[in-house]
């Protein structure tokens, strides 16, 4: 049975519910297909299926011609019968792989459904592994689970992985940006901070042994709304969270980075002298396509939980309608200032049943429904105009020089629409 109960305010007049039932997004795996570009002597070894590696490789299908940095160790009929050891199964593979690529220095096991289910304790096997191949690899585990992550869920399981193992840092006042970033936006992001004259370090690195210290005098601004599990981990080391929106858009990307200068006590002088440039630039790419965007009805379906500062994006700069945001999971205190800027009595649903959502969508009618792969074909053949929200965690859409092409990825499927009924 489907149901769904009111949450208590978050006392910017947003209207927020909690909705029970049948979702569909990807699983945790997903995360991967970013992860492994971004972390360049990195091996993701996913322990699953053949259906595992199909999704992956699937999903990955662009580095056909490029050996990726992922594989999948299969979990076939004789592991689940229990003829063969899994643990001796698992340590032969892992020798076999760092035997072909001796350029890997950090190797995540990634669990799985399957790996899950049959019990396989993969923290124990990354610890083996560790001290086998130490110092050369560093193993660390992680799940990638459909069964508890949406696929979003997947990089934050990551990045938490990687906490205990940040070296420690002397008490210096330092930034660390949170969150997978493109090189081009995070290079952007990087000169921007020494602009303000604020030292910044990114989590992830490109590299393994690069990652950065954390220790008590370190304060850390997310990049995506997603990471609930790596913000925890660096709180407990005693790294300190910034509030702040997040770097989508023109507006999202000044406040992002006030907030960032203001904890570090930037001059306001020097932090309008610093952003001016990329603000007006943005605003100029942003205009096109605000004629495409004004008051178009826009329906999100739960998916990346990206889903609130989008909506925001939308409803702010390009003057968009919104109708519904459902978002798989909701962080009151990472969305404070997102949920601030939505208009007043926005429908906000987290988790969001699949079916009663379909229900509203329909009723609706939206000029644009912003949902996973699954669900796009079977709206479209119902004469609804949809955006894969995919799309938009392959795409970089973060900071000014991105923003127009963010409010393009949204323009797209309209202009598509167009052509289509001429």
């Amino acid at each position: 049975m489907n149901a769904h109960a009111p949450l208590p305010s978050t006392g910017c007049g947003v209207a927020v519910r909690a909705e029970h039932g049948q979702r569909a997004v990807f699983c945790g795996l997903t995360g991967i297909v970013w992860l492994h570009r971004k972390i360049q002597d990195a091996f993701f070894l996913v322990v699953g299926s053949r259906t595992c590696a199909h999704l992956i490789q699937s999903a990955a299908g662009v580095m056909i011609f490029a050996e990726p940095r992922f594989a999948t160790a299969i979990i076939d009929e004789r592991d689940l019968a229990g003829l063969a050891d899994m643990n001796d199964e698992l340590d032969r593979v892992v020798t076999r792989l760092i035997e072909r690529r001796p350029d890997i220095r950090l190797l995540f096991l990634v669990g799985s459904c399957p790996s899950e289910v049959i019990k396989l304790d993969l923290s124990r096997a990354a610890l083996r592994l560790s001290r086998r191949l130490a110092p050369d690899v560093r193993v660390l585990n992680y799940s990638g689970s459909g069964i508890e992550t949406t696929f979003t869920q997947g990089e934050d399981a990551c990045l938490a992985s990687l906490v205990p193992e940040l070296p420690e840092a002397a008490m210096t006042d330092e930034l660390l940006v949170v969150g997978t970033l493109a090189d081009v936006v995070e290079d952007q992001f990087a000169r921007l901070f020494s602009d303000l004259g604020v030292m910044a370090r990114f989590l992830p690195a490109r590299r393994a042994g690069q990652m950065p210290p954390v220790g008590r005098g370190t304060r850390f601004l997310l990049a995506q709304p997603f990471l609930a599990d790596t913000a925890r981990a660096l709180e407990e080391r005693g790294v300190r969270r910034i509030a702040a929106p997040f770097p989508l858009g023109a507006e999202g990307t000044t406040a992002w980075l006030r907030a960032a200068a203001e904890a570090f006590g930037v001059d306001p002088a020097r932090f309008e002298a610093v952003t001016a440039p990329g603000l007006r630039r943005s605003r100029q790419a942003l205009a096109p396509y605000t004629e495409k965007l004004a008051g178009k009805r826009v329906f999100f379906f739960p998916d990346s939980q990206l889903e609130v500062p989008l909506a925001r994006f939308l409803s702010r700069e390009m003057g968009a309608a919104l109708i519904e945001v459902g978002t798989p999971y909701l962080h009151r205190a990472h969305l404070a200032a997102e949920l601030e800027w939505l208009p007043h009595n926005t429908a906000v649903v987290e988790g969001q049943s699949l079916d009663n959502g379909l229900d509203r969508c329909r009723l609706a009618q939206p000029d644009l429904t912003v949902c996973g792969l699954g669900l796009a074909n079977p709206l479209e053949a119902e004469g609804l105009t949809t955006k894969w929200s995919i799309e938009l965690l392959f795409t970089p859409i973060q900071g000014y020089e991105q923003a127009g092409d963010l409010a393009e990825l949204f323009a797209r499927p309209l202009d598509r629409r167009a052509r289509l009924e001429v």
